[in-house]
C-alpha cells in the first residue's frame, strides 16, 4: 500500500512539474490575442525608434550632405543655374549653396525633432494589424500618409529658419542674382524653402523605414518586450 501512495506521489509529482514546464513554453510563445490598441503601440515604439536611432544622424551638420540615401540634390531649375555657375569658374560657390542647403536640412530636423515625435505618438492605427502584417515599411508608409500635411505645415517654418540661420538664404540670393544677370538666360526664383522642407521630410521618413525594416527582420533590433511580442505576430503569420 505504501508503494502504491508512494508512486501516485511520484506520478502526482512528475505531473505538475510537467504541467509547470509547459505552462513556462506556453507563456513564452507569442500571444494571438493582441488587441490593436496593443499592436498600435508596438507600432509607434518602432516609428519612435527609427526617429530616435536613424534620424538623430541627420543632425549632425553634415548629416544630409554626408549620407548618399538622404543627400538633398539641386532641384531640376537649379541644375542649370549650377552648370553655369561652373563653367564661368563659380564653381565653388556652387558647391557652398548645395551644402547650406543641406546643412539647413539638418539643422531644422535637430530643431524640430519633438514634431515628428508628436505626430507618432498622437496619430491612430485604424487597422493595426493589417498594418502591423503588411510591406516592409507599411507602419511608415501609413506615418507619411496620414501626416505628411500636417508636418509640412509645422516644419517649413522651421526650415525656413535654419535657411537663414545657416546663411543659405544669402548665399542662394548671391547665386541667383549672379545667374540672372547672365545675358539670355531664363531667370529663375525657386522656393527654397518648399523644396528643402519636402525633401528633409523625405529624408526623415526613409530613415524611419529603415529602422522600421531592420525590427521586422532582424530579432534582435527588438529591445523591448512589448516590440517582441507584437512583431511575433508577424513572424508567425509569415512562416
Amino acid at each position: 500500500m505504501k508503494i502504491v501512495k508512494l508512486s501516485l506521489l511520484i506520478i502526482l509529482t512528475i505531473h505538475i512539474s510537467a504541467c509547470s514546464e509547459l505552462q513556462q513554453v506556453v507563456n513564452s510563445l507569442p500571444q494571438e490575442g493582441l488587441s490593436n490598441e496593443q499592436i498600435a503601440s508596438g507600432l509607434k515604439e518602432a516609428l519612435n525608434k527609427g526617429i530616435d536611432k536613424e534620424v538623430t544622424k541627420l543632425m549632425a551638420p553634415d548629416g544630409f550632405y554626408k549620407d548618399q540615401t538622404v543627400k538633398i540634390l539641386l532641384p531640376q531649375d537649379l541644375q542649370k543655374v549650377d552648370k553655369t555657375l561652373r563653367d564661368l569658374g563659380m564653381g565653388q560657390l556652387a558647391d557652398q549653396g548645395l551644402l547650406l542647403l543641406n546643412r539647413a536640412a539638418s539643422d531644422a530636423v535637430k530643431e524640430a525633432k519633438p514634431i515628428f515625435v508628436e505626430a507618432i505618438t498622437t496619430m491612430s492605427f485604424a487597422d493595426a494589424k493589417n498594418i502591423l502584417l503588411g510591406g516592409q515599411t507599411a507602419a511608415t508608409d501609413y506615418l507619411q500618409q496620414k501626416t505628411s500635411a500636417q508636418l509640412y505645415q509645422k516644419f517649413s517654418p522651421q526650415v525656413q529658419k535654419s535657411l537663414h540661420k545657416v546663411k543659405a538664404d544669402e548665399v542662394w540670393t548671391k547665386i541667383i542674382n549672379k545667374y540672372n544677370q547672365i545675358p539670355f538666360v531664363n531667370q529663375v526664383n525657386p522656393d527654397l524653402t518648399d523644396y528643402v522642407t519636402q525633401k528633409a521630410m523625405e529624408g526623415v521618413f526613409k530613415k524611419v523605414a529603415v529602422e522600421e525594416q531592420k525590427i521586422r527582420t532582424d530579432f534582435n533590433e527588438r529591445t523591448s518586450a512589448l516590440l517582441k511580442k507584437v512583431f511575433a505576430l508577424q513572424d508567425n503569420h509569415n512562416k
